[in-house]
């Protein structure tokens, strides 16, 4: 504010407590409510979870969904309500599926399980849940469980890839390839008919002369033979 405060001015401020409260609890709070703080609660995990403040973001998804709960004290079966508790149901499998994001990034792998599960809980062809649980079942050794799970995943999102590429992978650790599991190996367990269509080939060229080196000897004996042809012509 110039030309009381000039610019870049450092300020100090003192701040006086006046009252301190207890929060509420949610059960008492109208659907209404919960689903506003809850909200604020999850965006500001968002806002978090951009700037790769996984910590931050898991703890703000955790207080959302202490906020947004599923059930109510206030009783009654009006369709109101029901609409309501329904929207509260899909804002918690959004916290769930972002707590599992952030649990993920922090290597909580049994806790990033748990929660994604808790997503199927509530939604059972959340097709997110559905990767990660099947990816992080893979992971652990648990291939009979991951094989049947990611393959409901790919039936609902038939054209995504990475579905396809942990499938792959997937039957690779089955058959005893080189990947390696991130929370130790267990005994590998049938997977079940039809994988076939989940193993891709391998993308090494076969060994050879690379074209590239041949059309180069060309492209040298062809500009040789023009040089001698011209030498000869001057002589």
């Amino acid at each position: 504010r110039e030309p009381d405060v000039p610019a870049w001015a450092p300020l100090l401020y003192q701040l006086q407590l006046l009252h301190v409260r207890d929060k509420p609890d949610p059960m008492t709070l109208p659907v209404a409510d919960r689903i506003r703080i809850g909200n604020q609660k999850r965006e500001r995990g968002n806002f978090h979870f951009q700037r790769e403040e996984y910590c931050l973001a898991a703890r703000a998804y955790s207080m959302a969904l202490s906020v947004l709960t599923t059930r109510s004290e206030d009783g009654g079966d009006d369709s109101a309500k029901v609409d309501e508790e329904e929207e509260v149901r899909e804002y918690r499998v959004k916290c769930l599926n972002n707590l599992a994001a952030a649990q993920l990034k922090l290597e909580q792998y049994e806790e990033a399980l748990s929660t994604s599960r808790d997503v199927l809980t509530l939604e059972q062809n959340n097709v997110k849940a559905l990767y990660r649980t099947g990816k992080l079942l893979s992971d652990k050794g648990e291939y009979k469980e991951a094989m049947e799970v990611l393959k409901k995943a790919l039936k609902l999102e038939p054209t995504t890839k990475a579905i396809h590429a942990e499938l792959s992978k997937l039957v690779r650790r089955q058959l005893g390839g080189k990947d390696t599991q991130e929370w130790g190996s267990k005994p590998a367990e049938m997977l079940g008919d039809n994988v076939a269509p989940f193993l891709v080939p391998s993308k090494k060229k076969p060994a050879g002369i690379s074209w590239k080196f041949i059309l180069g000897a060309l492209l040298v004996a062809l500009g040789s033979l023009v040089a001698s042809v011209i030498l000869t012509a001057r002589n």
